[in-house]
């Protein structure tokens, strides 16, 4: 016989304990069907990003670095009121901007066009991306099925249209649409669904229909009975390449995808495309363009040749550690081809002091030359007029304009902030323009 080793007050104590935890459960059921019968709006998770766990002050910050940020804009930037040194945090954004609580209360401008609404929002944005929180709309869609169009008219019908991880907060819809912003900014413009439509309905010029139309008509060879070769993939050409330099493989391939039938070539030129020199060494890059240097180090880069890193056979991201000009004088990329070549620059800042020198005259000119589609970004109206301005005064007759400066269908949404002058802010990609070497026409002599 088998004694039982419960004793009876520990049974009853198990059989309640189970019936409390069956009736919590079935509780718990009751509530969730009446709150969805009557829609309302599920309890916050309290993993969620909102103000409570994403606001701090920059200078006391849990995050190092934002504390260092915040040191950084108190000891070069200055106050827009007295021109002294930042010393005042504001109260409502977290981010210093001010010399004093007196300098803070007095700027008109600052309250006026509540400044801070978008300052707090650059806070939140940088603490949820060190929040350590899981970010599910990492997790890219991969190949479109050939049943199924891509909406491209806004981030959402993207989003949507292609399958992506539902984004429901202005969190994850920053984060993505900071690195989807580079290789979308190029397809919306080169997709047979553009956003931009042909003047007097959109931005687009007769001139630069003419040279979209150019590009699609390599890009979608079975519309047109055309025999597209394999072995010559669409070339992308990104001038002054910086942090899109930067972005994974598996980024740039949401170009692709939307293109399932042409392989691309991206080339990214200029001395800053290659910073992270360990990271591209640690990602199986074969270096073309000549016999590598023999006294140099197996992991070492060679300086000026250009490195392929191949993400499969319809993509290969290739780095030019040169001035386009140079690599233009050297005929490196010789003979260019306005049905299979484009050009981009992102944020070139044409007419900044600092820059022109180096964009208005060699660069531009070879840039021109091309006669090519070529597109530029501006991180706000003001930055693309401006660049837009100094173009046309100095290339004008040289020029034709492809599409009238617009807000960018796929700008980042995430806001940005210039540590120099911490009320200055701005997103990437926000607006863009394009122009072209002009194409004379045949003059017919008699």
């Amino acid at each position: 016989m088998i004694v039982s080793r419960i004793s009876p007050i520990h049974s009853l104590k198990t059989i309640s304990s189970s019936a409390n935890g069956l009736s919590t459960i079935q509780s718990r059921s009751i509530v969730g069907f009446v709150r969805n019968a009557l829609g309302l709006e599920p309890p916050p998770n309290p993993d969620e990003p909102q103000v409570s766990n994403r606001f701090f002050p920059w200078d006391q910050s849990p995050s190092e670095d934002l504390r260092a940020r915040a040191a950084r804009i108190k000891k070069c930037a200055k106050c827009p009121v007295t021109g002294k040194n930042i010393e005042y945090t504001c109260p409502i954004s977290g981010i210093p901007t001010h010399h004093s609580k007196e300098a803070w209360q007095k700027d008109e401008n600052y309250h006026k066009n509540k400044i801070y609404e978008k300052l707090k929002k650059v806070n939140m944005y940088e603490h949820d991306l060190r929040s350590g929180r899981s970010f599910p709309e990492f997790n890219f869609p991969n190949a479109q099925g050939m049943d199924r169009a891509v909406n491209l008219q806004n981030w959402d019908l993207y989003f949507y249209t292609r399958g992506f991880y539902s984004m429901d907060t202005e969190f994850q819809l920053a984060t993505v649409t900071k690195m989807l912003s580079y290789p979308l900014t190029i397809a919306s413009i080169m997709h047979e669904f553009s956003p931009y439509s042909l003047y007097p309905r959109g931005p687009m010029t007769l001139e630069g229909l003419k040279s979209i139309a150019a590009l699609r008509y390599t890009l979608y060879p079975q519309q047109h009975k055309t025999a597209t070769p394999k072995d010559k993939p669409t070339r992308i050409f990104v001038l002054g390449a910086r942090a899109e330099s930067q972005l994974p493989g598996h980024v740039w391939k949401q170009l692709q995808y939307l293109f399932p039938t042409q392989s691309f070539d991206i080339h990214f030129i200029g001395p800053e495309c290659m910073i992270n020199q360990d990271k591209l060494n640690s990602e199986a890059i074969s270096v073309t363009g000549g016999e590598s240097d023999k006294n140099s180090s197996p992991n070492e880069i060679p300086s000026g040749k250009p490195l392929t890193k191949k993400i499969d056979d319809t993509l290969s991201l290739i780095y030019h550690p040169q001035y386009f000009h140079t690599l233009h004088e050297a005929q490196e990329f010789f003979p260019y081809d306005p049905y299979n070549d484009i050009f981009l620059t992102f944020h070139p800042g044409y007419a900044s002091p600092e820059n022109q020198e180096l964009w208005m005259n060699g660069t531009m000119k070879a840039l021109l030359d091309t006669k090519c589609a070529i597109f530029t970004t501006g991180f706000n109206k003001s930055d693309l007029l401006n660049d837009v301005d100094i173009l046309q005064k100095k290339y004008g007759k040289e020029l034709d304009m492809l599409m009238e400066p617009t807000k960018n269908i796929f700008g980042s949404t995430k806001w940005e902030l210039n540590d120099m002058n911490p009320q200055e802010v701005y997103q990437f990609n926000m607006y863009i323009a394009g122009y072209r070497g002009k194409r004379y026409h045949a003059v017919k002599y008699t």
